[in-house]
């Protein structure tokens, strides 16, 4: 019932009893990982490995967000820093849609390298009309009280970025790079408006 309360006042951590939109779906995704995890495009303080996941993995990112070291930072998106079957998990949170279209299908053929046989890629994407709605409520919110959630702002959108992804798409990508086993899990808690797509690489 809070839900739509949390989305417009966006808060950065969770006040109380009230988690923050991005905390639970961090959570979400927690419950479906295994083992060492790679977060790619990890955002500010490689927040799901540092929190989430009790440091037990590695967080990368193409922009040097606050809270990132050099250890987190990668110049190539299409080849990761890590020795073949390094993860057990590799998570896409929310930004599959940010890396540049031509480099998507690169950048999950990495993600399956980096995999152990077994293991399990999940990428979080939401409806698409709630998508745009957010960006326009993040954009307002930071203009109208200062504030830094807009972290698409930030770093500037490439030409090849989307504010959204359609499953089809994600589907489509994720078989393409050799994945199995492709399903899909809502976040009732955000009214269905967020969810995420795991498979597993046989």
């Amino acid at each position: 019932m809070t839900f739509p309360a949390r989305a417009l006042l966006l808060p950065e951590s969770d006040l109380g009893p009230l988690s923050s939109l991005a905390s639970e779906r961090y959570d979400y995704v927690s419950h479906e990982v295994n083992g060492r995890c790679l977060d790619v495009g990890c955002g500010r303080f490689n927040r799901f490995i540092r929190d989430f996941r009790d440091g037990n993995g590695a967080g990368i990112d193409v922009h040097p967000y606050e809270g990132l070291t050099e250890e987190n930072l990668v110049s190539d998106i299409s080849r990761f820093p890590f020795d073949d079957r390094t993860f057990d998990t590799v998570t896409f949170i929310a930004n599959l849609n940010h890396v540049p279209r031509s480099l998507r299908d690169v950048e999950l053929e990495e993600a399956r390298r980096c995999l152990r046989r077994g293991g399990l890629i999940v990428v979080t994407m939401g409806n698409p009309v709630a998508e745009i709605l957010a960006h326009v409520v993040v954009a307002a919110h930071d203009r109208l009280l200062g504030t830094r959630h807009d972290v698409d702002a930030e770093r500037g959108m490439h030409e090849e970025e989307a504010y959204y992804l359609l499953d089809s798409e994600i589907v489509e990508r994720l078989d393409r790079a050799g994945f199995v086993g492709i399903r899909k899990k809502r976040f009732w808690t955000q009214w269905g408006l967020n969810h995420l797509l795991a498979a597993v690489k046989p």
